[in-house]
C-alpha cells in the first residue's frame, strides 16, 4: 500500500466568493510536493475593513513550505484569481504558469511591483501539459466572462483531478473559446478521481444563457436613445465590452473608453489576439467636441466603486465629461451581493440629474459568466468523477452543490477554507485542519487580520477618538490641568457644555484623588486617565471613545 497521498487544500474561495487560493499536493504526509492554483483578492467594504485596499488569503502555511512549491497556475485573469500574485510573489518566489492573455495581465501586475516578466511562463492548451515533480498540469479551455479561461487537468500518480475554474456552458461566447463537451468527454476517458467545481450559481435552476443572446437587445436600446449613452460592465468581460462598442458604432456613435481597467483590458485583449475587429475609439478630449447624441461612453464602476469612472460621473464630472437630463446610463452587469449600497447611491445620483438608468433586472442586457445548476450538472455528467468537491462559493453554495452531487451518485465533499482533504484511495476524507485567515493590503503594507489595525480603525469609526495630554513636574505632580483633543465626537454633551471642558474637569478631579504611587507609575497613570476619560464621555454623549494618553514628565 502506498504511503504517499494526494491532498486538496483551499486557503481562500471555499466558503466565500472571491480571494481564490487552492493547493494540491502529492507525496508522503507533510512532505508533499505542492502546486498552487490561483492567488486572488477580495475587495473591502467600509463596514468590515475601512481604509483597506485589498484582501488577500493568508499564505503563511505556504510560505513555511515554499521549498516544496513547484509552481503557481492561474486559471484566468479575473481579480479574484490573479489579483494577489504581485502581492505574494516576494514571499513565495514560485514560477507562475498561465495562458497568453492571463499572462499578459499577470505581467502587468507584477511589473507594478518591480517583478520580472520572466516570472510568468506562457503555456499552451491541453493535451499539452506542464510536468513538475509528481504533477502534469494542462489548461483546458472553458467558457467564462473573460478570454482564455481554463479548467486545469491535474494528473498525479494517484489519479486525475479536474479543477473547473470559473465556467459556464456557453457554445457561442462571442469572444474567447466556447464550451466543448466532446473535449471533456475525452478527458474523462482516463477516469476522474475528483472534480473541484465552481458553485457560484448553484441556486439558479434555469440553464445559463449565452453571451450571443445580448447584442440585438443592446443594439436596439442604444439606437433608441436620444441623449448621450454611458454603459458600464465588468472591464474583464471583453465580449460584453465589444458588444456595447459595436452597438454604439451601429447607432452612429463615437466610442470612448473611460477608466484605467477598461483601457487595460481592451489593450491586453488586442495585444494577445483574443479581441479582433474592435470599433475605433476616441479620447475623452476629442469627445468634448462631439455632440452628446453621438457619444457612447464605456466606463468602469459596475459595482459602485467610489473611485471608478461611473461614480465620478455620478458626482458631477470625469475627464471633462458630464451627464445631464435626457442621457441614459446602462448597467450591463449584475450587482454582486454586498455592493448594493454603492450601486443604488449611483443610481439615485443619476436620477437627481434627470438621467435614465437601465439595469439588468429585465435579463435583456446581462448574462452571468458562471454555470447555473443545470450547467454544473452537465459538467458532472461529462466527467463522471468519483468525487465532487464544490469550491468558489459561500458555505450555502458549497453545501447545496455537495447535496446535488450526492443525489446523482457522486461523492459530494464539503470542504471549506483550511480543510485539507486526502483524495487517496476511493473515499475522500479530512486529513487535517489548517489555520487560515486574511491579510489586508493597507496602503503599501500588508497587515494581518489579527494585528488589530483594522479592528482599531473600526472602533475609532464607531466611537470616535480623544487624546489626553498631561504634564508632570519633577516631583511627580500634575503641572496644570490635563487637556483633551477630540476627533469624530460632538462638541456638546447632554449638560450643554463643551465636551472637552467637561472631560478635562473630570480628569482634573481624578488626578486630584490619585495616590502618589499612581502618579509615579506611567502605566497606572495611563490606565487610570483612559478609564476616567471614557467614563466621562459615556456620561455626556453615551459613547466610550478610543483614548490615547500622552504623559510628559519634566526631568
Amino acid at each position: 500500500m502506498s504511503t504517499e497521498r494526494l491532498i486538496y487544500l483551499p486557503l481562500g474561495g471555499a466558503g466565500e466568493i472571491g480571494m481564490n487560493a487552492y493547493v494540491y499536493g502529492y507525496g508522503k504526509p507533510n512532505k508533499e510536493r505542492l502546486i498552487v492554483v490561483d492567488l486572488g483578492v477580495a475587495f473591502p467594504d467600509m463596514d468590515t475593513s475601512p481604509g483597506v485596499d485589498l484582501i488577500i488569503a493568508d499564505i503563511d502555511w505556504l510560505v513555511e513550505r515554499k521549498d516544496r512549491i513547484e509552481a503557481v497556475f492561474v486559471t484566468h485573469a479575473h481579480e479574484d484569481h490573479v489579483g494577489g500574485i504581485s502581492h505574494t510573489y516576494d514571499r513565495l518566489g514560485a514560477p507562475i504558469y498561465a495562458r497568453k492573455f492571463t499572462a499578459n495581465i499577470a505581467r502587468r501586475k507584477l511589473a507594478e511591483y518591480g517583478h520580472p516578466d520572466e516570472a510568468v511562463t506562457v503555456v499552451g492548451t491541453f493535451p499539452h501539459q506542464v510536468e513538475l515533480g509528481p504533477f502534469k498540469v494542462g489548461f483546458q479551455p472553458i467558457s467564462h466572462s473573460i478570454p482564455e479561461s481554463s479548467a486545469l487537468i491535474i494528473d498525479t500518480p494517484a489519479g486525475r483531478v479536474v479543477h473547473s475554474g470559473d465556467f459556464k456552458v456557453d457554445l457561442t461566447p462571442g469572444v474567447g473559446e466556447p464550451f466543448d463537451p466532446a473535449a471533456f468527454e475525452e478527458i474523462a476517458k482516463e477516469g476522474i478521481k475528483a472534480l473541484v467545481c465552481d458553485s457560484t450559481n448553484v441556486f439558479s435552476p434555469e440553464a445559463g444563457r449565452s453571451e450571443a443572446t445580448l447584442p440585438d437587445a443592446i443594439t436596439e436600446l442604444v439606437s433608441g436613445a436620444t441623449g448621450m449613452v454611458v454603459a458600464t460592465t465588468f472591464a474583464s468581460n471583453v465580449a460584453r465590452v465589444k458588444t456595447l462598442a459595436v452597438a454604439g458604432q451601429k447607432a452612429g456613435r463615437s466610442v470612448v473608453l473611460l477608466g484605467r481597467a477598461m483601457k487595460r483590458m481592451v489593450e491586453a485583449s488586442v495585444e494577445t489576439g483574443v479581441l479582433t475587429d474592435f470599433p475605433p475609439t476616441i479620447s475623452p478630449e476629442q469627445a468634448r467636441d462631439v455632440p452628446r447624441e453621438n457619444l457612447l461612453l464605456l466606463v468602469t464602476g459596475s459595482q459602485g466603486e467610489r473611485r471608478a469612472a461611473s461614480a465620478q460621473l455620478a458626482r458631477g464630472k470625469y475627464m471633462g465629461l458630464t451627464m445631464q437630463e435626457g442621457d441614459m446610463f446602462l448597467f450591463s452587469s449584475k450587482t454582486i451581493p454586498g455592493n448594493e449600497k454603492g450601486v443604488i447611491r449611483i443610481i439615485n445620483q443619476f436620477s437627481e440629474m434627470g438621467v435614465d438608468v437601465v439595469d439588468d433586472s429585465s435579463g435583456k442586457y446581462h448574462v452571468s459568466g458562471h454555470a447555473n445548476r443545470p450547467d454544473i450538472e452537465t459538467l458532472h455528467d461529462l466527467l463522471k468523477p468519483q468525487a465532487v468537491i464544490p469550491m468558489h462559493g459561500e458555505h450555502r453554495h458549497l453545501r447545496e452543490h455537495a447535496k446535488i452531487a450526492d443525489s446523482k451518485g457522486y461523492t459530494g465533499v464539503l470542504a471549506v477554507n483550511g480543510m485539507m482533504i486526502d483524495l487517496s484511495g476511493n473515499a475522500p476524507k479530512v486529513a487535517e485542519y489548517i489555520e487560515t485567515g486574511r491579510t489586508y493590503l493597507d496602503g503599501s503594507v500588508q497587515v494581518g487580520a489579527l494585528d488589530g489595525v483594522v479592528r482599531d480603525r473600526i472602533r475609532m469609526a464607531l466611537n470616535g477618538h480623544m487624546t489626553v495630554t498631561v504634564l508632570m513636574d519633577e516631583d511627580d505632580e500634575p503641572l496644570g490641568d490635563p487637556w483633551v483633543d477630540t476627533m469624530g465626537l460632538p462638541e456638546m454633551g447632554i449638560s450643554k457644555s463643551e465636551l472637552t471642558e467637561i472631560i478635562e474637569h473630570d480628569l482634573s478631579q481624578w488626578l486630584g484623588r490619585a495616590k502618589p504611587a499612581t502618579l509615579r507609575d506611567d502605566k497606572a497613570l495611563d490606565d487610570g486617565l483612559r478609564r476616567a476619560a471614557r467614563q466621562s464621555a459615556q456620561n455626556e454623549i453615551g459613547k466610550k471613545p478610543e483614548v490615547t494618553v500622552v504623559v510628559s514628565r519634566l526631568s
